[in-house]
């Protein structure tokens, strides 16, 4: 897969659009890449496999004034700086591909365009995955998860059952087991075989920080499946290309988070 993500160099004019609209391109900005603890990432849920509680992923919060976006990523760094050199980053890279996606939530929820940028926390998450598989099993037969959410996962496997899920992650520690009777598939190698087994796929909005997104695409056209974002990152870019989008308990900029 290339590490280039092409949708995401397409959100390029859109967001400096936005940013001269409003007069940003000098505001200053700051995200903060650094470990959370528990309870500022996700708050205190039954559950503890969540990756931010097993140290997978780090949630990066970018500010602009009060407006908070997030956005998941495996190499979190710090960063300073203004709103034109986030539009200069060269998204060849998931440190600064994290960086761009945070600040982007963050620009569109301090301009209006979007009001749901924070992660979800406490028991949400499990409301959030009870939500998105009614929301499924009206749709489809057959369901494909791409990117590991456990509770997703486990929720999706209940109102499915074992054999007409379908599930793929990066993680090496999730690759080769089973959950629930279903087995982990490689997500750099084997989405294909997710896809075409399913009649519709979720998609982690983190496939576009991890570099991901764009083969997915390439394969969910090539075999003509309907797709759906779920996560606080995928916010800002589903907006601006229309993309459906699922994160029912995601915080706005001044409430939780």
């Amino acid at each position: 897969m290339s590490a280039r993500s092409s949708w995401l160099e397409r959100t390029r004019k859109p967001f400096a659009e936005t940013v001269r609209r409003w007069d940003l391109s000098t505001a200053a900005v700051t995200v903060r890449a650094r470990p959370l603890s528990p309870e500022e990432a996700i708050g205190n849920p039954g559950r503890r496999d969540y990756p931010l509680l097993k140290g997978r992923e780090r949630l990066i919060e970018a500010r602009i004034g009060t407006a908070r976006g997030h956005a998941f990523s495996d190499a979190p760094r710090e960063f300073t700086g203004s709103l034109r050199a986030v539009l200069e980053l060269p998204l060849d890279n998931t440190r600064d591909r994290g960086i761009y996606v945070a600040t982007l939530n963050a620009v569109l929820n301090h301009c209006g365009e979007i009001d749901r940028t924070v992660h979800c926390r406490d028991d949400e998450p499990e409301r959030c995955a009870q939500v998105i598989a009614e929301n499924l099993k009206r749709r489809w037969e057959r369901v494909g998860l791409i990117g590991l959410n456990p509770a997703i996962a486990d929720e999706l496997i209940r109102c499915f059952g074992p054999d007409r899920m379908r599930l793929t992650d990066l993680d090496p520690d999730n690759v080769g087991a089973r959950r629930s009777g279903v087995p982990v598939w490689d997500g750099r190698k084997e989405y294909e075989k997710l896809i075409r087994s399913s009649d519709g796929v979720m998609v982690t909005g983190t496939a576009f920080v991890n570099g991901t997104f764009d083969a997915i695409w390439h394969v969910l056209r090539q075999y003509n499946r309907p797709f759906i974002l779920y996560g606080v990152t995928a916010s800002g870019i589903a907006h601006l290309f229309k993309f459906e989008h699922l994160c029912p308990f995601a915080g706005t900029s001044s409430g939780r988070g």
